[in-house]
């Protein structure tokens, strides 16, 4: 998020709009309008007062609001990814099965998209949009709870560590985001996958 503007830059700018000679200070002054905050960051965080199972997610500077499917496991070790059809590509996923949802004390809840070779998904759009320091908003029907995103790291798809720390149950709190990235080596294949995690905004 940017820094505000400084009190006296803004005025600095006002003072250049004022035609030349109009140096006597106006007795009644307009009040400075407040510098708008984006839309995202507006909104009261942690609303809910229970972990939820989430619904949607909001992305900085994603402008649409990103569909949530719950979904269980078909393996127990392999969380449920959204449908391949057109619209699925624009879903995110939350794995159920995992036990720890958004709001919880400990633990990564755990998220993934797809990335699609021309471009077309949400990973492909995570990729280029998403980066440290932005807000991400997980909401349901019970409230939301805001998050930013502490750490953007790309891992080989067959990395046991990476792995470990994205399945982590134990530390502190955030959501955990995969899509795959790299280079495409065929369908559902990919080198790498790009992982973001985000802590939880008190």
């Amino acid at each position: 998020m940017s820094p505000a503007v400084p009190a006296l830059a803004v005025v600095a700018v006002l003072g250049a709009l004022l035609p030349l000679g109009s140096a006597k200070a106006d007795p009644f002054p307009l009040p400075i309008p407040p510098i708008p905050l984006p839309p995202i960051l507006q909104q009261d965080c942690s609303t809910a007062n229970e972990p939820i199972v989430p619904t949607s997610v909001e992305v900085e500077d994603l402008s649409d609001e990103i569909p949530v499917v719950a979904l269980r496991r078909k393996r127990s070790d392999v969380p449920g990814t959204p449908p391949t059809t057109k619209a699925g590509r624009w879903v995110m996923a939350f794995d159920l099965d995992s036990g720890i949802r958004p709001g919880a004390r400990t633990g990564n809840a755990l998220f993934n998209a797809h990335t699609w070779p021309d471009g077309s998904a949400l990973g492909n759009a995570l990729l280029r949009e998403l980066h440290e320091g932005e807000s991400i908003v997980v909401s349901s029907d019970e409230g939301r709870f805001c998050y930013e995103v502490s750490q953007r790291v790309e891992v080989r798809a067959n990395s046991r560590e990476a792995a470990e720390r994205y399945f982590a149950r134990g530390g502190p709190h955030q959501i955990a985001i995969v899509v795959c990235s790299g280079k495409r080596l065929g369908p559902g294949k990919w080198t790498h996958r790009t992982i973001w995690y985000a802590s939880p905004v008190r």
